[in-house]
C-alpha cells in the first residue's frame, strides 16, 4: 500500500513515530502496540509530555554508548587489576619455593629415568640373543599335520 493512499492522519502519525524512535523500541520489545499508541497521539497530541520518554531514545543511543565505553573502561581495569593480583600471588608462591627441595626432586626423577633406560637396553640385548622362532624361516612351535 502507497503513502499516497493513507489517510493523512495515518502519514503525520508515520512522522511522528520517525521523530520518536522509543515508540518503534517500545512496541519490538513488546510492552504496547500501535493500535494505542495511535490512539493516544489521536487524543493527547503531538506536544504532550508523555511523548518526550520516547523522544529522547534517539539522543540517549550516544549516551548509551558512553555508557558501554565506561563500563568497558571499568571492566578493562577491573581485569588489569585481577591480572596484577595473580601475578602477586605466583610471584609470593615463587618466592615460597625451596630450590635445594626442587633440585633434589630433580635428581631423584633423573636417577628413575636413568633406572628406565638401563632396564629397556637390557631387554633389548636379552632380545638380540634369543630370537624369536617364530619369525619366517623358523620352526613352528607346533608340528600340525605330520605323522
Amino acid at each position: 500500500m502507497a503513502n499516497k493512499d493513507l489517510h493523512p492522519t495515518i502519514k503525520d502519525f508515520k512522522q511522528f513515530v520517525k521523530n520518536h524512535p522509543g515508540l518503534i523500541k517500545d512496541v519490538r520489545s513488546g510492552n504496547s502496540d500501535w493500535q494505542t499508541h495511535y490512539e493516544k497521539w489521536i487524543l493527547l497530541g503531538e506536544d504532550d509530555s508523555s511523548w518526550e520518554k520516547y523522544q529522547s531514545v534517539s539522543t540517549s543511543a550516544s549516551e548509551k554508548s558512553e555508557e558501554n565505553d565506561e563500563k568497558k573502561d571499568k571492566k578493562n581495569k577491573k581485569t588489569k587489576k585481577d591480572k596484577q593480583e595473580i601475578m602477586s600471588q605466583l610471584m609470593k608462591m615463587v618466592e615460597n619455593v625451596d630450590l635445594n627441595k626442587v633440585d633434589g626432586h630433580m635428581n631423584q626423577l633423573n636417577g628413575a629415568i636413568t633406572n628406565i633406560q638401563t632396564l629397556i637396553g637390557q631387554f633389548q640385548d636379552v632380545k638380540k640373543q634369543f630370537p624369536s622362532t617364530t619369525k619366517k624361516g623358523g620352526k613352528p612351535p607346533f608340528n600340525i599335520n605330520r605323522d
